[in-house]
C-alpha cells in the first residue's frame, strides 16, 4: 500500500496508531514466516522536540519485551529507520541481539544512520531499496565528527610547527579543544570501528575467505571522515553493494516490497499523527512506545 491508501485504511478502521500498524507487521511475518521486529523513531516528524530520538539504553527494555516469547529458531528481520545514537548502547543492543537470533536480517525502508547503519552491518545480511540509505559510521562527540576535531587538531599542530607565528591564528580554536577531547575522540573512532569490524567478520563475512580484508575496507570507507565527507551523507544500495556488504535489493520481490513499505508507511503515520517519537514493536502485537507532548 503506498501513503494514502494506508492513511485512508487507518482513517476506516478509526485508528491512525495501533490497529493498522499492528496487523500490517503480523501480515509481513506471515509472509516471510520469520519474526519481525520494527525500530523506528520520530525524528524526522518531531525535529526540535526535545527527546532523546537516538538508540540509547532505554531502548533494550523495548528489544528485551518484544524479543520475549518469541520462536526465536525463525530469525529475526529487524526494520530500522532511525537518525543513529549512542555507541555505548547500539554495542550492548547489537551483542543482545545476536545472542537471541543466529540469523538476523536488518531492512531499511528509509535511512539507518549512523549507529543504525552499525547495528545493520553487525546483521547477516541487509535488505534495501533503491531509495533507502546508511550512513558513514564516524562516531559524534559533543555533537562534532570525532575525525573532524582531529583534523583541526593535526591541523593546527603541523601549521604551528613549521610557523610558530601562527599560534595566534590558531590559538581560539584549540581553546576548544582539550587533550582529553582529542583522547575522546581517538578512542571513540577506534571503538566504533571495532565494533563493526567484529561484527562484519563474524556474522555478515562469516563465510568470506579473505574476511578481514573485506571488513577493514568497508570500515574504512564508511568511517572515513575524509572519504565521506559529511556524517549525513547518504549511502545507498549500489554503493555498499561495492564495498561487498551483504545487501540485497528490496524491489527483488514484489510482494515483500509491499508489505515493508506498507509498514513504513504506517509507522510514520503513527509518528506523525501522535504523541509517539519512537516505537519498538514485534509482529505479536507487543510495543514498547515512547511519547512526549508535542
Amino acid at each position: 500500500m503506498n501513503w494514502q491508501e494506508v492513511l485512508n485504511e487507518a482513517h476506516n478502521l478509526g485508528s491512525t496508531k495501533d490497529i493498522l500498524r499492528r496487523r500490517l507487521i503480523g501480515e509481513m511475518a506471515g509472509y516471510t514466516k520469520r519474526n519481525v521486529i520494527t525500530y523506528y523513531s520520530g525524528w524526522l516528524q518531531k525535529d526540535g522536540l526535545p527527546v532523546d530520538f537516538g538508540i540509547n539504553d532505554s531502548d533494550m527494555n523495548g528489544f528485551m519485551a518484544c524479543i520475549h516469547g518469541l520462536e526465536r529458531d525463525k530469525g529475526l528481520d529487524l526494520i530500522l529507520h532511525t537518525p543513529g545514537g549512542s555507541l555505548a548502547a547500539v554495542e550492548a543492543i547489537i551483542k543482545y541481539l545476536c545472542s537471541m537470533f543466529e540469523d538476523i536480517r536488518a531492512i531499511v525502508p528509509q535511512l539507518a544512520m549512523s549507529a543504525g547503519t552499525m547495528l545493520s552491518l553487525s546483521c547477516d545480511s541487509i535488505l534495501m531499496g533503491k531509495h533507502s540509505s546508511l550512513g558513514p559510521i564516524d562516531p559524534q562527540v559533543n555533537g562534532l565528527p570525532a575525525h573532524a576535531i582531529l583534523e583541526d587538531w593535526n591541523k593546527a599542530r603541523a601549521d604551528i610547527i613549521s610557523n610558530p607565528n601562527l599560534f595566534h591564528v590558531w590559538e581560539p580554536i584549540l581553546r576548544k579543544y582539550t587533550p582529553a577531547l582529542i583522547c575522546e575522540c581517538t578512542k571513540s573512532i577506534a571503538w566504533a570501528e571495532e565494533i563493526v569490524k567484529d561484527r562484519l567478520q563474524s556474522r555478515m563475512l562469516s563465510d568470506a575467505v579473505v574476511k578481514e580484508a573485506l571488513a577493514d575496507n568497508i570500515v574504512k570507507e564508511l568511517g572515513s571522515h575524509e572519504l565521506t565527507k559529511n556524517h549525513g551523507r547518504h549511502i545507498d544500495i549500489n554503493r555498499l553493494q561495492a564495498l561487498q556488504v551483504k545487501v540485497e535489493p528490496l524491489e527483488a520481490d514484489n510482494d515483500l516490497q509491499d508489505k515493508v513499505l506498507s509498514v513504513h508507511h504506517a509507522s510514520l503515520l503513527t509518528l506523525t499523527s501522535s504523541n509517539a517519537f519512537k516505537i519498538i514493536e514485534n509482529q505479536k502485537g507487543c510495543s514498547y512506545v515512547m511519547s512526549a507532548e508535542v
